[in-house]
């Protein structure tokens, strides 16, 4: 019983409440379940590829939770607050180690500049 209320979770409606509908799910209706997948539907990666990258990398979150497992089956109604982590660097968090690195070279170089100009 347990294993079908989970299983109830993933799909949504009265008529997809029935044990005949859960018994009948096929592997291609788990994997379009999967964060990997719904990740790049949404157009968040280039690819599947790219997704499972970003997914590795805690780039990902899930309403307010970072998650780290490609396979993270996704519910229904969760599927609306999938979007970018709030510290990656590709959302609104610090700049990556790169950018700091040419920055904070690029701020020395405006120093010198300075001081050659007196």
């Amino acid at each position: 019983k347990q294993w079908y209320q989970r299983r109830v979770a993933i799909t949504a409606g009265e008529n997809r409440m029935k044990l005949d509908y859960v018994l009948g799910l096929k592997t291609e209706d788990f994997l379009e379940r999967r964060l990997q997948t719904q990740v790049f539907k949404l157009g968040l990666a280039k690819s599947i590829h790219h997704a499972r990258v970003l997914i590795r990398q805690k780039h990902i979150r899930v309403r307010k939770q970072v998650v780290n497992i490609p396979s993270f089956i996704v519910r229904l109604d969760a599927q609306k607050h999938i979007d970018i982590a709030i510290n990656s660097a590709y959302g609104s968090g610090r700049e990556g180690r790169v950018k700091r690195k040419r920055m904070r070279a690029g701020d020395k170089g405006a120093a010198d500049a300075d001081e050659d100009e007196d």
